[in-house]
């Protein structure tokens, strides 16, 4: 189907160590922040951070300009802000999209196009409706459908043009339909190197799925995979070293989970990874090193942030997972307050002694869109997954064994290091040595745990943290179960 063009120009070493955590104003060594957009300055209220790296290195942030903190419908906008020096300086706000009431634009997702350089930034359109009443049907011109719209740039984001590729897209059948916002990808290996994917949830009788619009012809044509759900909501891929796409979905009290091997066009089942517990909040997932060939140690590393709590939006956290999501070792916190949505993305290609990496997230009740930037040193964590076996019971007013386990993921030898366990007040557990380990070697420790007597039978959280180098970390939860006489 020809598409519509709306168009307008507008001016405008393998080893990880810790730092101290900064506050979210201000900078340490190795985690700095700034914020780009602050509430009431500009525009009443900002929200919805994306973020990319360009084909020439310039760092773009783009995000909701919002008259209130309301979705559409609404008279939103999509703005942009441009750096040049790697996000130590941020150029003036300018405007990708914006018209007059009632039509409006929001949840940008920014996707660059490696090969050609065009980067692409999806949002919805609004006339009427938002997502949840927006009418059926694909009709561009219907002012009760919300609208698929793109606007792209072949000049790094210093001009835009606007597309409309709703009837590309969109099933007829379908209800409301919004891109997910932060950043598309693009697959780098594989069958299908060179295409382009970007996140959308639908809504089908009643139900929210989560489904990839893909292009393999640089954007020119656009095609809408098979959704996956229910239960689908904002979601993220990511191109594994095995040549899958993961689908990593908004869902509380965990995120849940799907895999695809034919290039995003259709999922297995939603899964829960209960590694990553999540209050139902947009989040991020990215390849740490996107473009090293699928033998490189830093393949299988992923990156994923989200507000990792189950009840609020809070606990911004950062993980990196060294077995393409597997297991998510390690972890770091990076804003224990208030925090929203977040993007992450590469600040380079991933490989040396201590690359960076960026983030766009909300900030203080939606108050701020931050940027901050970290390195590994910051993130403070080894690539070697912690397994906790514990016992059927663990009987008040005596001591059990619980066995953990620890494998090193690492290319270099690991030298000694020790395990232990943080436990309720008022139980014991000593922290034991874990022996030196080769690459690829595992080994079992078994740590004594006391309980003490009277205490209520039940189901209690644990985490065993493995610890090597003085300072460098992995974790790994676990439930105990307390038994009385």
């Amino acid at each position: 189907m020809q598409r519509r063009t709306l168009l307008a120009v507008l001016p405008a070493t393998f080893a990880l160590l810790t730092a101290t955590v900064p506050t979210a104003q201000g900078a340490t060594a190795d985690f700095t922040s700034q914020d780009i957009a602050t509430a009431g300055t500009g525009s009443p209220h900002y929200r919805i951070p994306a973020l990319t790296r360009t084909t020439k290195g310039t760092l773009l942030a783009a995000y909701d300009a919002r008259p209130t903190l309301a979705d559409l419908p609404g008279n939103l906008g999509i703005v942009l802000r441009r750096s040049t020096d790697g996000g130590a300086t941020w150029q003036p706000q300018q405007i990708v999209r914006k018209d007059p009431a009632p039509q409006g634009y929001g949840d940008p997702s920014l996707l660059v196009d490696r090969e050609t350089g065009r980067i692409f930034v999806f949002y919805a359109a609004s006339v009427n409706q938002g997502f949840f009443g927006s009418a059926t049907g694909n009709d561009e011109n219907d002012p009760d459908v919300l609208q698929a719209d793109y606007s792209y740039s072949d000049d790094d984001g210093l001009t835009w043009h606007h597309e409309r590729i709703t009837a590309d897209i969109k099933n007829p059948a379908w209800a409301g339909m919004f891109a997910a916002s932060g950043e598309g990808i693009q697959l780098r290996h594989g069958t299908h190197k060179g295409r382009l994917i970007q996140q959308y949830a639908i809504r089908n009788n009643g139900a929210n799925y989560a489904v990839s619009a893909y292009s393999d012809d640089h954007g020119a044509t656009w095609r809408m995979g098979t959704p996956v759900g229910p239960g689908g909501d904002e979601n993220k891929t990511v191109e594994l070293s095995d040549g899958r796409v993961l689908l990593n979905n908004r869902s509380a009290p965990y995120r849940t989970v799907a895999y695809s091997t034919d290039g995003g066009v259709t999922y297995t089942p939603f899964q829960q990874d209960t590694e990553l517990p999540d209050p139902a909040n947009n989040g991020s997932l990215t390849r740490f090193a996107p473009d090293v060939p699928a033998s490189h140690p830093r393949a299988s590393w992923l990156l994923f942030s989200n507000t990792a709590t189950t009840g609020s939006r809070s606990n911004l956290t950062v993980r990196l997972s060294c077995d393409n999501g597997e297991t998510w070792p390690v972890r770091r916190t990076a804003e224990a307050g208030s925090a929203g949505y977040s993007t992450l993305t590469p600040l380079s290609d991933g490989t040396g002694a201590n690359p960076r990496v960026g983030m766009a997230w909300e900030r203080a009740d939606y108050r701020h869109i931050t940027y901050s930037s970290f390195d590994l040193r910051w993130l403070g964590g080894v690539c070697a997954p912690v397994t906790v076996t514990p016992p059927a019971a663990l009987p008040a007013g005596t001591t059990t064994e619980v066995t953990i386990r620890v494998v090193s993921q690492n290319d270099v030898d690991l030298p000694a290091g020790t395990v232990s366990l943080s436990l309720p007040q008022g139980w014991t557990a000593p922290a034991v040595t874990l022996p030196a380990l080769k690459p690829g070697q595992g080994a079992n420790v078994k740590i004594p745990v006391t309980v003490p007597a009277g205490t209520t039978a039940g189901e209690v959280r644990a985490t065993a943290t493995y610890q090597v180098r003085g300072s460098q970390h992995a974790y790994g939860d676990t439930t105990l179960t307390v038994t009385t006489p």
